[in-house]
């Protein structure tokens, strides 16, 4: 279930508004640059759960859309571009791959998490660098349930119970 979160240069559709986005190489020496429009107060829980709420029904549209690399649209997409076309779509810019969008928000516990908060995961056994990104969709005595794209399934959600999500889990971060 190990995705790739667009890490080579190219150009690609977002949306139904047709806008342009540049997937850069990752390289030590450039740091990428960092969303100028994310909200920079947080608190324990998000501040806004109506935004968070119109975040998550964004991604819920494409459950069931089959994994694509680099893709940002119903014909398929990657687990960053599942996230940067819902926060986009309520006009908050977010980084486009998963390592660089970790950096942004506030580290969050793990028991502080709500709707709206996102999971990073590290997948690959060959690398060290975060690979995989989730938009949480509930927290209840289930457990955290998120939506994310996996190469295998596509877009689903999952549990952070199930072993592989939950071995595999790095950090939580807020941007909202």
């Amino acid at each position: 279930m190990a995705t790739s979160c667009g890490t080579k240069k190219r150009t690609i559709s977002t949306n139904n508004k047709e806008r342009k986005i540049s997937i850069e190489a990752n390289k030590s020496s450039t740091k990428p640059s960092v969303a100028k429009n994310l909200p920079n107060v947080y608190t324990e829980k998000p501040k806004n759960n109506t935004i968070a709420e119109s975040v998550i029904s964004s991604a819920l549209e494409f459950s069931g859309t089959r994994y694509k690399y680099g893709g940002t649209t119903k014909k398929g997409m990657d687990c960053s571009g599942l996230l940067y076309v819902a926060f986009g779509n309520q006009d908050i810019s977010i980084p486009r791959t998963s390592y660089v969008i970790a950096e942004e928000g506030k580290d969050i516990r793990i028991k502080d998490v709500d709707k709206g908060d996102l999971l990073f995961f590290k997948t690959s056994k060959r690398s060290k660098k975060i690979n995989h990104v989730g938009l949480v969709v509930s927290v209840d005595n289930d457990g955290i349930k998120f939506i994310h794209a996996t190469t295998s399934r596509g877009v689903i959600v999952s549990s952070l119970k199930e072993g592989y999500w939950n071995y595999a889990f790095v950090k939580a971060t807020r941007i909202l």
